[in-house]
């Protein structure tokens, strides 16, 4: 059986090093590409697709996996082969009801939705982007036909990104949450608005840059395993356990996107740089879910980098970096970087406000899938819901409906994972705080080798070996729990905004 073991991995392994190619023409699409190769791009990455889609479903798998059910019922069902067995289990199961032709045709497709994107939004029109919406849309319907035993058809794109978790679950999620944070921002619109006019001043960019630099380096990111780049929407990705990339970008008028932009794809790649090396090329050397790897990000953007502790190590240095800011206080900087006021773009959304963004989305997925608008009314019912529930409305495409680029990639049944990040990431922190008592005096000294450890050892080393609502349970106690996020919310606005709890 260990022979048979040893073929698994090897030709899960030779999957590995094929989507970690494709990984980096991705990469290189975002960042460096001349737009004239989107083209040539979209073919070679559907054809890596395709192999790689051919390798994971060949027959000698799935006699493999089925060969070693009798192994795996004999080991630790914690044990890195039995997990690996299982996952590997389920994703064969999942991939055999894909055709290959299909995953070619939506890799190509995305390839050219990505670029019909990028210039819709230089442009801010939507008619651009509208046809290649069509045909992401449609393949996703196609997709979640392939799996007819899910109660709803968006259940089947969840699973993609949230193992185990269906629609209706979310759902309910949302239900709870939804109108306690109404009543936070109703409570907080009744104060007096925090000045952040400090935040839209001239800030130089090669200056944001190195001093985002020498934060991240501070929690702990390798440059000698993973770079920082510019791209159009800020994203992480892994080419192996020693070489996870970053990329950010600055707004030369706003200090905001880069400084937390870099913070939050930090906490994606710290994440992927500790995987056990055991699972390396295992096909569990991924995150646990999306949802996880964005408790990850969201933690050390906004539990970390927008606490008072962080910024009283870091606020002298950025005010050494940027003399405009000398007299601004530390305790005004801190209110100015946690005003609440809602807004248009998600990415840069105050957490008081960030989770109304994804049910917006959330809705308007469900209806695409199901088919129940016309995707050439977006636009109108984008503005539409973001005055409904925030009470702002967008004025041009780029501002609405083309924000983000999750949908040029295909991924519909992403979004949710975002706001459930958020709950997870302060499920987390309570933790954190209980095991590490002095948590917020190492923050003060610019320290966070412990912080990083506790994850490292409780969260990331497992890689993709437990479905993440096991794993939030095995490390917290509880499935995902809306509430410590509205003690954490409550509690930070509350002292901010003078709000009696």
């Amino acid at each position: 059986m260990q022979e048979k073991m040893e073929l698994l991995k090897s030709r899960i392994a030779d999957i590995a090093h094929l989507s970690h190619a494709g990984a980096v023409l991705g990469w290189d699409q975002n960042t460096y590409m001349p737009p004239a190769g989107a083209t040539g791009r979209g073919n070679q990455l559907a054809v890596i697709s395709r192999v790689a889609h051919e390798w994971a479903t060949a027959a000698e798998m799935g006699k493999l996996l089925t060969d070693l059910e009798s192994y795996a019922a004999q080991l630790d069902p914690d044990s890195d082969d039995a997990c690996l067995i299982k996952v590997s289990r389920r994703d064969y199961d999942i991939e055999t009801r894909v055709p290959s032709q299909f995953v070619e045709e939506q890799s190509r497709t995305t390839s050219l939705a990505f670029s019909a994107w990028v210039e819709a939004r230089q442009k801010s029109d939507f008619s651009i982007f509208l046809p290649h919406l069509e045909k992401v849309v449609e393949l996703n319907q196609r997709f979640a036909a392939f799996f007819p035993e899910f109660e709803h058809p968006y259940d089947a794109l969840l699973d993609q990104f949230e193992p185990g978790m269906k629609t209706e679950e979310v759902k309910a999620i949302f239900a709870a949450l939804r109108p306690q944070q109404v009543e936070l921002i109703k409570a907080i619109a009744d104060q007096p608005e925090v000045d952040d006019s400090f935040l839209h001043q001239s800030f130089d960019e090669q200056k944001q840059w190195d001093f985002g630099v020498e934060v991240i380096r501070k929690f702990g990111y390798d440059f000698q395993r993973g770079r920082q780049d510019k791209a159009p929407h800020p994203f992480t990705t892994s080419f192996g356990l020693d070489d996870v990339r970053i990329t950010t970008r600055i707004d030369p008028q706003f200090l905001n996107p880069m400084l937390f932009g870099s913070m939050h794809e930090t906490g994606h790649a710290l994440y992927n740089l500790g995987f056990s090396r055991s699972l390396e090329n295992s096909g569990l050397d991924s995150g646990a879910s999306l949802a996880v790897h964005e408790s990850q990000s969201r933690l050390w953007e906004n539990l970390v980098g927008r606490s008072m502790p962080f910024w009283q190590h870091f606020y002298p240095r950025l005010q050494e970096v940027f003399p405009q800011l000398t007299d601004v206080s530390l305790e005004r900087f801190y209110k100015g970087i946690n005003k609440v006021q809602p807004s248009l773009i998600r990415v840069e959304a105050d957490e008081a406000t960030y989770n109304l963004h994804i049910m917006l989305r959330l809705e308007l997925e469900i209806a695409m899938l199901e088919g129940s608008l016309a995707l050439k009314d977006l636009p109108q019912i984008w503005n539409q819901k973001m005055k409904d529930y925030l009470g702002v409305e967008p004025h041009n495409d780029a501002d609405g409906i083309l924000q983000d680029v999750h949908w040029s990639y295909g991924n519909l049944g992403y979004f949710s994972t975002y706001a459930l990040g958020n709950l997870v990431s302060a499920q987390l922190w309570e933790k954190i705080q209980q095991d590490v008592t002095d948590l917020d005096d190492q923050i003060r000294q610019g320290r966070f080798e412990n912080l990083l450890g506790w994850l490292r050892e409780n969260v990331h080393r497992h890689g993709r070996k437990f479905e993440p609502q096991v794993l939030i349970e095995r490390v917290t106690g509880s499935r995902i729990d809306p509430a410590p996020y509205m003690r954490y919310l409550n509690k930070k606005y509350g002292q901010i905004y003078g709000i009696s709890e």
